[in-house]
């Protein structure tokens, strides 16, 4: 395990390679992507088939699940088709990645003995059509006050090279996100940029109590990355609210 957090009776953990690959949308094994995703289940302490997972595309779409199973958009059996979502009654969340961000939300409401939580997937088009804006809202829309946002492993600034005129359109969209990379190239700032846009919108962001360069995907093996291996694997980001949270394995990279 990446990394764990507790917060207003949620927990929050970031998987990394120890877990096994956990997407079953890239070509991987059927069984051998059950098997791992069984296994994240009890060591988190979770009933068989509590996680809930989205079909993510790079979109903005934000849907709601609940502990029968359904989500708005999909029905009982499939993953919608989404790169956000809530639950209301602490339904187990998550979010897949391998250099794209991760983004775990937890938000207080007056009233309410449950958190709200939430889940997106910010890779570069989804943070520019604003997906984190969408997120953000509809937790707002469902009495949300107080937002805690934790950004998971990702692709760092200094590693994440684009071509120039992806990064011009994209600074356009987003000023701020463009950058250059440690061998001076054009690149893109996602962790930085999702940091910005959260602050701006009240979002208080987690510190992690490491730099961001701790966090790459790239640069880390045991971290899964695309833009490295080509991998179909992917770690998850997870919120719950669990009964007891006792997973094993180490709190910080």
């Amino acid at each position: 395990m990446w990394f764990t957090d507790r917060f207003a009776g949620a927990a929050v953990a970031f998987t990394d390679a120890t877990e096994g690959n956990l997407a079953a949308h890239t070509g991987a094994d059927p069984a051998q992507v059950a098997a791992h995703r069984r296994a994240l289940e009890v060591g988190l302490g979770l009933a068989a088939g509590s996680l809930r997972y989205m079909h993510q595309v790079h979109g903005t779409d934000v849907v709601t699940f609940a502990s029968n199973g359904s989500a708005s958009r999909s029905t009982p059996l499939e993953a919608p088709v989404a790169d956000a979502a809530i639950s209301e009654d602490g339904t187990p969340l998550v979010v897949l990645t391998a250099d794209c961000l991760p983004v775990i939300f937890v938000a207080e409401r007056p009233g309410a003995d449950t958190p709200l939580l939430a889940v997106a997937h910010a890779g570069r088009r989804g943070l520019l059509d604003g997906v984190l804006q969408n997120t953000v809202g509809a937790l707002r829309e469902r009495g949300a006050t107080t937002l805690t946002g934790w950004i998971g492993p990702a692709i760092c600034g200094a590693c994440y090279e684009v071509p120039e005129d992806m990064r011009a359109e994209s600074a356009r969209m987003l000023p701020g996100i463009d950058t250059e990379t440690s061998w001076h190239s054009p690149g893109l700032d996602l962790p930085g940029t999702a940091r910005r846009v959260l602050e701006g919108l009240r979002v208080r962001v987690a510190d992690p109590g490491s730099a961001r360069s701790d966090w790459c995907t790239l640069e880390h093996t045991q971290l899964y990355s695309y833009r490295r291996d080509k991998t179909t694997s992917r770690h998850a980001g997870i919120v719950w609210v669990p009964p007891a949270f006792e997973p094993a394995g180490k709190d910080t990279p």
